[in-house]
């Protein structure tokens, strides 16, 4: 099984339009090759003519941690080339920056999901890309989270660096897929391309979109595994919460919840009478945690760990987006008056609710608030979202 990066440097042919350009590379720490070598060093001893790089959110050592902590520009130590912040005094690129390259490889691992930036940041390169000339080509890389497609879709005027356009939280694409369906939606004219991936089965057990044969790198601190990746597309929610995530413990956000004043015995159970069905194709354990820091920092916390891996995980059963939905019920329903949603500048959007930036829409946290509502209400606008994109998606899937 071969990542684009990979086929790339195999395939003198695929290297050939780069000969006399200028090349730059948009990375972070989990752009490496088969052989664990980053995709900087692999690429320039290729002989390729390596300009400049770029990094994305938490940076191109992946150093950064959370929401807007912001990473400078900085002069390669080795190579000698500038090294550009897309998450630091912005988050496009400036026509300087782009002036640097003529083709522009775009090398990032990905989870999956609309609110993970680097599928912004893609759309950010395209764009900045368009009518100039430039070539923007992706070494596409799995999606670890694998086909299925889950959760309401990005309305009009919800658009954000978590919210590139009008997808659902579960896209179920490659970053290669991805960017065809950019070109095509925002009408973009743009040398584009994909290194695909060679013998690439996101259908296919036991990875459902990860190849055993590699191992997990994390492209961001707190995505530390392959569990996390899976789960991601609901717990990414609870950013938008005042309960933990897990930040700041071993295991970040593969939890449903953690807080110092909330019973996870209780919302486990009542987990279980209100929507049991969107429990499924995983495991969920009660377990306590102290973070280190961020929420809750140095406190004891009662909480539920996901668990969707090992045998007890069933990739087509698994729906993250419905399990915290269902978890954020269950709170709301013991606890009335708990005050769960942080009123705070989330990603550089400051006058509405985390919660609904994340969701591109008010719907799950009125959906949650509702004292009313039940499972089939958030269900029935989901179910429709998510036919309409697979639909959408299927012309440019790849693999």
């Amino acid at each position: 099984m071969k990542f684009g990066i990979d086929r790339l440097l195999a395939d003198p042919a695929l290297r050939k339009p780069l000969e006399g350009k200028r090349v730059a590379l948009v990375a972070h720490p989990a752009s490496v090759t088969g052989g664990l070598v980053h995709s900087l060093d692999a690429l320039m001893a290729s002989g390729l003519r390596v300009t400049s790089a770029f990094g994305p959110q938490h940076g191109l050592k992946g150093d950064k941690q959370d929401n807007m902590v912001e990473t400078a520009d900085e002069l390669d130590p080795v190579y000698g080339i500038p090294v550009f912040s897309l998450y630091g005094e912005v988050r496009r690129p400036s026509g300087q920056m782009m002036s640097t390259a003529d083709v522009f490889l775009f090398d990032l691992q990905d989870l999956g999901c609309r609110i993970y930036t680097f599928v912004t940041t893609l759309l950010y390169l395209l764009e900045a890309a368009n009518g100039t000339g430039k070539a923007v080509w992706v070494l596409d890389r799995p999606n670890p989270a694998g086909r299925p497609v889950e959760g309401t879709t990005l309305l009009p005027g919800w658009e954000s660096f978590v919210g590139a356009g009008p997808m659902p939280m579960r896209h179920g694409m490659t970053l290669g897929e991805m960017g065809a369906w950019f070109v095509e939606h925002f009408k973009l004219d743009v040398d584009y391309r994909v290194i695909t991936m060679e013998g690439w089965t996101p259908e296919q057990g036991p990875g459902f979109g990860w190849p055993e044969s590699r191992v997990w790198i994390n492209p961001s601190p707190n995505a530390a595994s392959l569990n996390m990746a899976r789960a991601y597309a609901g717990t990414v929610m609870i950013e938008g919460a005042t309960v933990s995530e897990g930040r700041g413990t071993t295991r970040p956000l593969e939890v449903l919840f953690g807080a110092p004043d909330v019973d996870a015995k209780a919302v486990l159970a009542e987990m279980r009478a209100f929507a049991p069905q969107w429990m499924e194709g995983c495991a969920i354990r009660e377990c306590w945690f102290e973070p280190t820091f961020h929420k809750h920092a140095k406190t004891l916390c009662s909480g539920l760990m996901i668990h969707a891996e090992g045998a007890f995980y069933n990739h087509h059963a698994f729906r993250p987006w419905r399990l915290q939905a269902l978890a954020f019920k269950a709170i709301r329903r013991l606890y009335p008056d708990y005050p769960l949603w942080r009123d705070f500048p989330y990603e550089y959007v400051f006058d509405k609710l985390a919660i609904d930036v994340i969701n591109g829409g008010p719907a799950l946290r009125e959906w949650v608030d509702d004292r009313a509502s039940r499972p089939g209400d958030l269900e029935v606008v989901a179910a429709l979202d998510e036919s309409a994109w697979a639909e959408e998606r299927r012309q440019f899937l790849l693999y």
